[in-house]
């Protein structure tokens, strides 16, 4: 038996009702046996200052490097802001970044994400896969899982319609662990 692969959810969107949040939701009711999935709280971190840093990891801040060190993967679910991941999403991946001990260096990651526009966060999600280049992130290449016109899939309780797309995310977290496990090895 293998032991539970624990992954660390960062969600872009800090929006009470984002449409990220529920496909997050989708992804924690479809994640395989033997999986966990945990959702670090980012909206409340301070604005990345290497001078705060170096002078003593705000608590917001070394809560997450915690967390991302306990993780064995994580998934990122990411709305698009001007062509690109939102600063909050950002700025979460810049304190979890830092040496020493980078936390998140060098694990495997998932990516995927919702929007009401046509390409459903294709943008947002390539250039993650540009930052996880730098981290030595090992992201699951397929499948891609980009929800277009999330404002159509969901309805007013925040449930998923879309069973292709439920799907797609279920093969995601599937992948996530397969790859997790392959890579643990």
């Amino acid at each position: 038996m293998t032991q539970p692969i624990r992954v660390l959810a960062l969600c872009g969107s800090l929006r009470q009702k984002s449409f990220n949040k529920m496909a997050l939701a989708v992804a924690k009711s479809v994640a395989p046996a033997g999986m966990t999935i945990d959702v670090a709280e980012i909206g409340d971190l301070p604005l990345y200052n290497d001078d705060v840093y170096t002078a003593g990891c705000p608590a917001p801040a070394q809560r997450l490097r915690d967390q991302c060190a306990a993780a064995d993967a994580f998934l990122f679910v990411t709305p698009e802001y001007n062509f690109s991941i939102p600063g909050v999403l950002k700025n979460a991946i810049d304190w979890a970044s830092r040496p020493p001990n980078v936390p998140m260096f060098g694990k495997p990651c998932a990516i995927m994400g919702a929007s009401m526009g046509p390409l459903g966060t294709g943008r947002a999600q390539y250039h993650l896969r540009q930052i996880c280049v730098f981290l030595d992130l090992k992201p699951v290449n397929k499948p891609e899982v980009f929800i277009a016109a999330a404002h159509t899939k969901f309805d007013e309780q925040g449930n998923f319609k879309d069973e292709v797309g439920k799907g797609l995310i279920k093969d995601l977290m599937a992948n996530l662990h397969a790859w997790t496990v392959k890579l643990k090895g």
